[in-house]
């Protein structure tokens, strides 16, 4: 049974995923600078914050992997996106380095492909296309993790999450919602199989309208237990309202590209 560090294991995602993974770990220590709250008898925490690269090498000392949650989940200024998931995702593997653990789980984000069309069917392998500076921080992440195994060694399954809402709410979410069971098992795949190098995969659950090709993932052992549609609110089924905005309709990212965006609509030539 081994040990754990989660980043983040105090926040929404953290929390859920904590359910599911505490009976699957000898100890689960949460690292970050919020209270965690009440812990199971497995868990313990340690209040550090990953723009300090010394109090995450401290946090991480004896653990066997890492699971990467913290950081900034939204858009924000540049200056703070940089500093948190920049930086701070920069110093969780330089952590992981000095503290020789080998195996890390990152959670990078569905906005590294958000200026997709919906019509597209995308796979890890093809290029980033991120909707936000929040989307292009967590490119970055995934491309440290990729410069930290060709280095050190240290290998990374890096999961693409999808709607990680408590239910699906709308027509979107129908396509990448990811249930915290699914993604439970899917993070455990990621600290235990033996073929993780450098793996990228998406996080969602059983969905009749996938967007992703996450074949890759089904090839690691990953068969999600939760279909979308038994847990979505009924106002996901509605059809999206006739005003909204044609960025938001036709590319996955949603209203994240709409974000700062003037409003046409441009394709791509390999659209």
């Amino acid at each position: 049974m081994k040990t754990i560090a989660l980043t983040g294991g105090s926040g929404s995602i953290g929390s859920a995923v904590r359910k599911y993974m505490t009976s699957q770990v000898g100890e689960l220590r949460i690292v970050d600078v919020a209270d965690p709250g009440t812990l199971e008898e497995n868990e313990t925490w340690h209040a550090a914050d990953i723009t300090d690269v010394d109090s995450m090498t401290s946090a991480f000392a004896g653990v066997d992997g890492i699971v990467h949650m913290a950081g900034l989940r939204s858009e924000t200024d540049l200056e703070s996106i940089v500093r948190v998931n920049v930086m701070g995702t920069y110093n969780v593997f330089e952590a992981a380095r000095r503290s020789g653990v080998s195996r890390v789980v990152y959670g990078s984000s569905n906005h590294v492909d958000g200026f997709y069309p919906r019509t597209t069917l995308v796979d890890p392998q093809m290029p980033m296309r991120p909707d936000t500076r929040y989307g292009l921080s967590k490119c970055w992440g995934e491309l440290t993790a990729g410069m930290f195994y060709d280095k050190h060694g240290i290998e990374t399954l890096s999961i693409r999450i999808g709607n990680a809402a408590p239910r699906p709410r709308d027509r979107r979410a129908l396509s990448m919602w990811v249930s915290p069971r699914d993604l439970a098992a899917l993070i455990l795949i990621g600290l235990n199989h033996p073929q993780i190098r450098c793996n990228v995969v998406y996080g969602v659950s059983k969905t009749a309208e996938p967007w992703w090709d996450n074949s890759a993932a089904t090839a690691l052992g990953y068969t999600p237990q939760d279909e979308i549609a038994a847990f979505a609110e009924p106002g996901a089924f509605h059809p999206e309202p006739a005003d909204t905005p044609a960025v938001v309709k036709f590319f996955q990212g949603g209203g994240f590209c709409m974000q700062e965006h003037d409003g046409v609509v441009r394709l791509r030539t390999d659209d």
